[in-house]
């Protein structure tokens, strides 16, 4: 059955990709596209696929800091709204952390107000893995975030909505990131920058990322993180993976950044149901979920599935390829 489906951050690269698979994949019955900067929705509708489906899209200008504009944008014939509108780089918000509160805090109640309201079946809201044991600022809005999400199912009453997140590590080629850096470095001739060479993460692709929240659409009953079982790597591994003899220079660790990324942290662990190919969290009133003792930490360093160098070089090639 087709969906309305309305999607914050709505030009973002998580929801671009998304989009097109909606399309592509003929799952939406309308799409709305929710975001503040009237330049990039331009682009956006220059896109082949998105002209030959402009009957079932609209385009709304408005920030999510603005209740008032979200009453009017989210109406109730809306099924699933995925909230991915965000501040999200870290030294942006460590330098800006009223604007970060405003936007990853203050624009997230406005979302669940006004969905439940509205009273809109699915709600699924995007995070990432700094909201695991945050030490920036950043990580603590989505870990603010994610619990006002979670919890808001607690207070629903009778109404049908549910809500839910998904929390997921660095996304492949996502702006600001590591591997766009290193290839501008080398496009450009310059000494390679590393803050530090034990420095691991996480690693999704944007399609990978599009996949898995399409299945936890279909999953949530209310109140779950989604975590995907997810390869790490090295940044040393990354950095061999765009020049076989690098020549770098250690800058040092940035303020707000981790060595390691957690995803799933030994206090999460009790409330984690391990599937699959994924994990859920539950919320904390539903207690030992886990049905064994073991509490454990799902940590980019002590991950059992690491990308080699060979593997990192063929997704670059494969997903990475604008940036050449």
């Amino acid at each position: 059955m087709k969906q309305t489906y309305f999607i914050t951050g709505g030009t973002g690269s998580f929801a671009k990709k998304y989009i097109m698979y909606l399309l592509k994949k003929k799952l939406a019955k309308k799409i709305i596209i929710f975001s503040r900067d009237e330049y990039k929705q331009f682009l956006l509708r220059e896109n082949e696929l998105i002209k030959k489906n402009s009957k079932i899209i609209r385009f709304l200008i408005g920030d999510i800091r603005d209740k008032n504009r979200l009453e009017y944008a989210i109406d109730s014939n809306i099924d699933i709204v995925i909230h991915a509108a965000a501040m999200k780089q870290v030294p942006a918000t460590e330098y800006n952390p009223f604007e970060a509160i405003k936007t990853n805090i203050i624009g997230a109640q406005n979302i669940i107000e006004v969905c439940l309201k509205k009273n809109i079946k699915k709600v699924l809201a995007l995070s990432t893995d700094k909201a695991a044991a945050p030490i920036n600022l950043y990580g603590a809005t989505k870990l603010t975030s994610d619990k006002l999400f979670t919890n808001a199912n607690f207070f629903k009453g009778k109404k049908k909505c549910k809500m839910s997140v998904v929390r997921y590590g660095n996304v492949m080629g996502s702006r600001g990131s590591v591997i766009p850096l290193f290839i501008d470095q080398k496009k450009n001739k310059k000494i390679f920058t590393i803050t530090d060479p034990k420095m691991t993460r996480f690693n999704i692709s944007l399609e990978e990322s599009v996949k898995f929240v399409e299945n936890c659409i279909k999953k949530m009953r209310g109140g779950e993180i989604f975590v995907p079982k997810i390869p790490s790597y090295r940044i040393m591994d990354v950095l061999r993976a765009i020049d076989d003899k690098p020549k770098y220079k250690v800058i040092g660790i940035r303020p707000g950044e981790k060595l390691h990324e957690e995803l799933i942290t030994k206090s999460d662990s009790v409330n984690t149901k391990e599937h699959s190919t994924y994990f859920i969290i539950y919320p904390s009133y539903k207690k030992n979920i886990n049905n064994t003792t073991r509490l454990f930490s799902y940590n980019s360093n002590e991950n059992k599935k690491f990308l080699s160098v060979n593997q990192i070089k063929k997704l670059i090639n494969k997903n990475l390829k604008d940036f050449f």
